[in-house]
């Protein structure tokens, strides 16, 4: 296996030379990769409908192509789930991932075409590598295997020539992955697609244990449950288990919140943590830094990017901006024309740019997530920064969160109400209820207003709930695995009432 990471790590670092290419012509990089999109997709049903040949510019394209949610997409991927052809993307389609979202009953399902799976998911997948590899040349994670925590796929009932497939994202990259990649990966293909996720978290327990693992991939929540599990079952540490462990990849939710629970299940000064940007639309963003927050957007990976001021997004002809300008510290909607046929997609994330040679942006929500029902425009970014906040300051180390405004009612003012499951309790659920809200109004003014004299808000309630709560409730909601996420904020209480509702009395 050390030759299989020398040589690895070797061809990992060639690619840098090319990013550092987008990241000093990145408007020169997203153009071209826009006129080859639009050349490409010219004769599909959508091209013809919006006139693609017609497209001069980029000016052109923003005229004539409208911004297009989900909805309004759906009838076209519809038919191509039914399998109709040259709809969106000339290409055979044969892979939808299924997002199920926080949110939504009704899942969406996101076409996935070859060119993406080829030149943005695997893409990516390598470029995280190549990354990591030249932030730590000494780097050993090849001499092992890489812990892939994934979803499940299936057939695609609605072809009639069941040739198509659909599943989470991360399951139909697993199928597809080449060969060299699943050589590095455990565990077996058979255990990683599973769709019951108690029994997969068993068996992934149990098979992983005997690996040699020197880094994971996937969601902190789910990445958490799967690690106490094997400690239970061997009754050693992590450490003990997997001394070679050197990184986790994570992504899907803001990592801060989580640290300080990571440290206590992997107590080593050496465990890596690196970040990445990924949805089941497409491969966004990567940590290029040591001990950076921000994510560098990976602009040549079949995507070009617009943006939304989010005070805007919920227009219902919104105007988006290109790259080029975009401004530092604000909020915005992210929209996505890519090599699978998402045309003008508002993709439902919110982020914001930290600086733009190169251009890094930090997550920041998403459009629908927020709580605004006195104007305090609190988002989720808010939130995971002040319980971040909290716990250091109280040594509380959490599981999950959620919370949602208590409306005005008579004789009675607003608040916010919080839902937070401990790992470790703080010293004071009173000081870090305190902490929270201080951090809060010192980080967002539209809330320290509101908070002002309790003139429209009074201080957070806070409920302390028992550890397996948030396990429980999303099994209830049939939202167990790898690709599902607790919704952070509301601005309806039925998550919060739902889950009050579940507690024994």
């Amino acid at each position: 296996m050390q030759i299989i990471n020398s040589i690895l790590t070797w061809v990992m670092k060639k690619r840098i030379h090319q990013m550092e290419l987008f990241m000093k012509y990145p408007n020169d990089v997203q153009e071209e990769l826009f006129n080859r999109l639009l050349m490409t997709a010219r004769p599909t049903e959508f091209g013809k409908k919006y006139g693609f040949d017609e497209i001069v510019n980029y000016d052109d394209f923003a005229r004539q192509v409208p911004v297009h949610s989900y909805e309004r997409l759906f009838p076209y991927i519809e038919r191509m789930m039914k399998g109709e052809q040259n709809i969106l993307w000339p290409t055979e389609i044969k892979w939808f991932s299924k997002s199920s979202g926080t949110t939504n009953a009704r899942s969406k399902f996101i076409p996935i075409s070859t060119e993406s799976l080829e030149e943005c998911h695997f893409k990516g997948g390598k470029d995280l590598y190549c990354i990591y590899v030249n932030n730590y040349p000494e780097t050993k994670i090849f001499s092992g295997r890489g812990l892939a925590i994934g979803g499940s796929h299936q057939i695609n009932e609605l072809d009639p020539s069941s040739s198509s497939y659909y599943g989470d994202v991360s399951a139909v990259i697993m199928q597809n992955l080449p060969v060299w990649a699943q050589l590095i990966r455990t565990p077996s293909l058979e255990v990683a697609l599973m769709s019951n996720w108690e029994e997969k978290i068993e068996k992934l327990a149990r098979e992983t244990a005997s690996v040699d693992v020197t880094h994971i991939a996937g969601v902190p929540t789910w990445t958490v449950l799967l690690l106490q599990r094997i400690m239970e079952i061997e009754k050693k540490t992590i450490l003990e288990i997997w001394p070679n462990l050197e990184v986790f990849f994570h992504g899907a939710v803001a990592f801060a919140p989580y640290r300080n629970l990571f440290k206590t299940l992997i107590p080593s000064e050496t465990m890596n943590y690196w970040e990445t940007y990924t949805a089941s639309e497409g491969f966004f963003g990567i940590q290029d830094l040591s001990n950076s927050d921000e994510l560098l957007l990976m602009l040549d990976y079949g995507i070009f990017y617009e943006f939304i001021p989010t005070e805007h997004s919920e227009d219902e002809s919104p105007t988006a901006i290109p790259l080029s300008d975009v401004e530092i510290g604000k909020n915005y909607a992210m929209v996505i024309t890519t090599n699978s046929g998402l045309w003008r997609y508002n993709i439902g994330d919110t982020v914001k740019f930290t600086s733009k040679t190169p251009y890094r942006i930090k997550i920041s929500g998403r459009t629908k997530h927020f709580i605004n029902a006195f104007g305090e425009e609190v988002i989720i970014e808010n939130a995971e920064t002040a319980v971040t906040r909290a716990c250091e300051m109280t040594g509380g180390v959490i599981n999950n969160f959620t919370a949602a405004p208590i409306y005005l009612e008579k004789n009675k003012r607003g608040g916010h109400e919080w839902i937070i499951e401990f790992h470790v309790q703080p010293r004071s659920l009173d000081e870090f209820g305190k902490i929270l809200d201080e951090t809060l109004r010192r980080i967002n003014s539209d809330y320290d207003a509101k908070r002002f004299h309790d003139v429209a808000l009074i201080a957070p309630k806070i409920h302390r709930v028992p550890e397996g709560t948030f396990y429980n409730w999303m099994k209830k909601r049939g939202k167990l695995g790898a690709q599902n996420k607790v919704p952070r904020l509301s601005n309806s209480r039925e998550f919060v009432e739902d889950i009050l509702s579940s507690l024994p009395s």
